[in-house]
């Protein structure tokens, strides 16, 4: 149930912040997901996979399988790439997510 996740992550939030993108170089959905976050005044992680094999391994294996980027995490939750990003916040589940 996704409210149940909503308040799983806002507690976990409370505690500390581990939102994660991997991004690449020269790649537009990922700067949309990074200036989505900032407008919603949320601090992220960026780690780019562009240099290293094993960082992109790493995405895979998280992303269960994705290869693309942006590979969004909020609390360690696998969210998607950009579109699955903006969807939440079209929502109004990204704000419940991030406590905001």
């Amino acid at each position: 149930d996704h409210r149940d996740l909503h308040l799983s992550l806002r507690r976990q939030r409370q505690m500390c912040i581990r939102d994660s993108m991997y991004t690449g170089p020269m790649c537009a959905f990922c700067d949309a997901a990074k200036r989505l976050f900032k407008r919603n005044n949320a601090s992220f992680k960026e780690i780019d996979i562009g240099n290293d094999i094993k960082i992109r391994e790493e995405m895979i294996k998280k992303s269960n399988g994705r290869r693309t980027v942006p590979q969004i995490f909020i609390e360690d939750n696998h969210i998607g790439g950009y579109e699955d990003l903006r969807a939440l916040e079209k929502s109004g589940e990204l704000k419940n997510i991030l406590g905001n």
